[in-house]
Formats: structure tokens, C-alpha cells, sequence
């Protein structure tokens, strides 16, 4: 049977050259033999493989006619494949391939900024990084408002609790009139080596040192209020103005009054998340608001005036014209609430008709006589 090389290589058809050579590298590191001492037979068996279905993908001629034949060379291959000659190249040769030199020109020398531990370990080992100063975190509180005062805007007092650069130390963990110390572990460097045996041979290693963190200090005494962090939890009471049309969710940013950095690091922001709570007689359409309310059915064949509350506060009267149907809409325009760019939604009013299931005596007779009148059954 013909081989899959695709499948063998776990790319799609459309894969692209880097691609190709990324899920080579991934198979390397996976089935080379000299990187599986402990079943080396299965390894080189399954190499093979993919050895054979790289050289062919890895060059376009070769693609382009496996791609439309199926095999490559002169004839169809009776054994499923192209031919490599059976030879596994070895791990020096790959990283030749690929770095340009062999593993000589890497003993004896920090691997930090290649990729080679990329190719065989999945990931780098090691970082320089230093610990500097680092912005303190966002907060969020949320805040409960009427419909009135989402409509008008208004001023809310909230208390939360954040961290606060410390008082004691101003900031810097230590005791007043201490400092910092070289760190006895990474003698000042922020990073310690390490030495590890890999089938290459014996490879350094740098991390970052766990005692200072990559700062290369540590501190001579720590604060006693604050334990060393710099900071301090502390209760904070803040007035927030909330801008009138503001809707349901709305987050407001308050730059600086969240918590305190770290090692002289900026203060964090303040999400203040406003929540909207409804009016049991509105009901909300985007910047608009709904409100029902119905009326006698004497009031709507003779027509009437009522009045509607208004979602800010007090009420406005709307005049019910002779002959509404039950259902009929009303707008009044520019009542609703205001949307983002100022401009208010309307007030729809939705008028229903009661319709008594009994009625008096008195009334029923009047009914009757208008029935008589209008010549009903």
C-alpha cells in the first residue's frame, strides 16, 4: 500500500513548508533512536518513516510529484514508499540542518536564546529575567442606582478595600534605616546555573534564583508592618460621579485607586460596574420605556385624560382620544431614557380597555337602552 506522508507527519495537505519542519522537529524529539535508548527498535522503525516522508515533502520537485502520483522516482514503489536507503541521520546532522552546527559547537557554552532545547525538550529551560517594578492590580466594585438617577446622573459614595503602599517602609519591605543585601544564593546575579546529563552530554542551564526572585537582592530586615511586600490592605471611601443616560453594566474607569505596585510599580486602576435597578412600572426597550396601563371602556369610547409617571420623577398627562381601541400605542417623544451620545428615547404608553365581566342594574339598563337604540339584538 502507498504511504500517507502527510498522515505520517501529522500536517495537512495544504501545510505549508514551515509547518512541514515544525512537525518534524515535534517527531524528532519524539522518535529519534538515539533519544529512545529503552526502545530503540520500535524508534528506529517508526523514524524511518518519518524520514523518508520529510526528505520527500521537504523538497517542492518531490512534493509536487507525490502530490500528483502518488510516489516519487520512476516507478510506483512496490514496498509503499520512496527510498531513503534505510539511513537514520543522526542527531548531529539534524542540528546542522537546522542550527548550522553540530552538537560539538554547542558543549561548553549557555544555550540561553537558541531554540534547540525547543526541538527536542518542547520548551526553553531557562530566563534572565529580572524582577523589576510591576504595576498593582485592577479592581472592581459594583454600585446599585435608580432608574431616576441612571436618567439624571448622579454622585455615589463607595468603600472598598485595597492595597496601600506601607507607611512604615514606604514601600521598600524593609525595616526603616535597613536596606538590601547581595543575595547569598545567586551571589547578585538573579539567576543560578545548573548542570543536567541529557544524551547530548552535559548541558547549563540558568532560572531565575527563588530566594530574590531575579532581583539579585534580598532584604537586610523586613518590615514588621507589612511583612516584607511593601504594601498594606487598607479601607478606601471614594466619590464616583455617574453620568446621567448610563445603562445597565456599565463599566466606569477610575485610574490610580487600585492597589498599590510593587517595588515602586504605578497603582492599579478602579472598574466601577453600575447596575441599573428597575422600576416594577417601566419596562425597558434600549432607550426606550414601555409603560401599560388601561382604562374603562366608557373612558375609551367617550375618551379621557390620564396621567403617566415619567421614569425621572412626577407625571405627565396624555390625552385619550374618543373610540381607542384596545391595545393602542401612544408616543410621547424625548421621555425615555438618554442613550450615549445625550439624546432621549421616547415614553410608549400601551392603553388596554377593561371590559366589566357585570355590571349594575342601573348601568345595565342604560347598556340596554343603547342597544335598543342602535337597533342590536
Amino acid at each position: 500500500m502507498k504511504k500517507d506522508y502527510y498522515e505520517i507527519l501529522g500536517v495537512p495537505r495544504s501545510a505549508s513548508q514551515e509547518e512541514i519542519k515544525k512537525a518534524y522537529k515535534k517527531l524528532v524529539k519524539k522518535w529519534h533512536p538515539d533519544l529512545n535508548p529503552n526502545n530503540r527498535e520500535e524508534a528506529e522503525k517508526k523514524f524511518k518513516e518519518i524520514q523518508e516522508a520529510y526528505e520527500v515533502l521537504s523538497d517542492p520537485e518531490k512534493r509536487a510529484m507525490y502530490d500528483k502520483f502518488g510516489y516519487v522516482g520512476d516507478m510506483p514503489p512496490t514496498g509503499g514508499g520512496y527510498s531513503t536507503g534505510g539511513r537514520i541521520p543522526s542527531l548531529d546532522e539534524i542540528l546542522k540542518e537546522f542550527f548550522g552546527e553540530g552538537l560539538g559547537g554547542f558543549f561548553g557554552r549557555s544555550f540561553f536564546g537558541s531554540d534547540v532545547f525547543d526541538v527536542f525538550f518542547g520548551e526553553k529551560t531557562s530566563s534572565r529575567e529580572r524582577r523589576s517594578e510591576k504595576r498593582g492590580e485592577d479592581l472592581e466594585v459594583t454600585v446599585t442606582i435608580n432608574m431616576d438617577e441612571a436618567i439624571r446622573g448622579t454622585r455615589k459614595e463607595i468603600s472598598y478595600t485595597r492595597y496601600e503602599v506601607c507607611d512604615h517602609c514606604g514601600g521598600t519591605g524593609a525595616e526603616p534605616g535597613y536596606g538590601y543585601k547581595t543575595c547569598p544564593k545567586c551571589g547578585g546575579k538573579g539567576y543560578v546555573r545548573n548542570e543536567s546529563r541529557t544524551p547530548f552530554g552535559f548541558f547549563v542551564t540558568e532560572s531565575v534564583c527563588d530566594m530574590c526572585g531575579g532581583s539579585g537582592k534580598v532584604i537586610e530586615k523586613v518590615c514588621h508592618v507589612c511583612g516584607g511586600s511593601g504594601r498594606i490592605r487598607k479601607k478606601k471611601k471614594i466619590t464616583v460621579n455617574i453620568p446621567a443616560g448610563v445603562s445597565d453594566g456599565t463599566r466606569i474607569r477610575i485610574t490610580g485607586m487600585g492597589n498599590a505596585g510593587v517595588d515602586g510599580g504605578d497603582y492599579g486602576d478602579l472598574y466601577v460596574v453600575v447596575r441599573v435597578k428597575e422600576d416594577p412600572r417601566f419596562r425597558r426597550q434600549g432607550s426606550d420605556i414601555i409603560y401599560e396601563t388601561s382604562i374603562d371602556y366608557t373612558q375609551a369610547i367617550l375618551g379621557t385624560t390620564i396621567d403617566v409617571p415619567l421614569p425621572d420623577g412626577g407625571y405627565t398627562k396624555l390625552n385619550i382620544p374618543p373610540g381607542t381601541a384596545p391595545g393602542t400605542v401612544f408616543r410621547l417623544r424625548g421621555m425615555g431614557l438618554p442613550d450615549s451620545r445625550g439624546r432621549r428615547g421616547d415614553l410608549i404608553v400601551k392603553v388596554d380597555v377593561e371590559i366589566p365581566r357585570s355590571v349594575s342594574r342601573k348601568e345595565r339598563k342604560l347598556l340596554e337602552e343603547i342597544k335598543k337604540m342602535k337597533g342590536l339584538n
